[in-house]
């Protein structure tokens, strides 16, 4: 299933390949919990940005791993590549366009002790995997 989605301006689009039901994370992070972002994290490969890259502006913290990119009219994040999996993305579900998810269950993910669930420094791999 392709899934589409972007910003409030809607001047970033972009295209997600992902099922219909999905299992997504909602991490208790600092810049996760401030900003609601619910979690869907693919491989770049299902991942297509569409339009807006002259708008997106980035942002790091911390290990500087992961880049938050944030619309620079609107100042939604809708996507960002995550410290876990920095060769994919983590798409915002509340971001996406309406009719294509069926289902989504959301897991908690305590990413306040990220190094506790990581000790290796990132994520095994994307096989059903919803941490942030």
């Amino acid at each position: 299933m392709i899934h589409q989605g972007g910003c409030h301006c809607g001047r970033v689009r972009f295209a997600v390949e992902a099922p219909s039901r999905l299992k997504v994370a909602e991490c208790n992070c600092s810049i996760c919990s401030k900003s609601g972002f619910l979690h869907l994290i693919v491989p770049k490969s299902q991942f297509r940005l569409l339009k807006g890259e002259d708008a997106l502006t980035a942002y790091t913290f911390n290990t500087g791993v992961a880049r938050h990119y944030f619309c620079s009219t609107c100042g939604i994040k809708s996507f960002y590549v995550p410290r876990s999996h920095p060769d994919g993305y983590s798409v915002n579900v509340r971001c996406l366009d309406p009719g294509t998810v069926e289902s989504m269950e959301i897991e908690p993910f305590n990413g306040r002790e990220w190094e506790g669930q990581f000790p290796g420094g990132r994520s095994p791999g994307f096989e059903g995997h919803a941490g942030a």
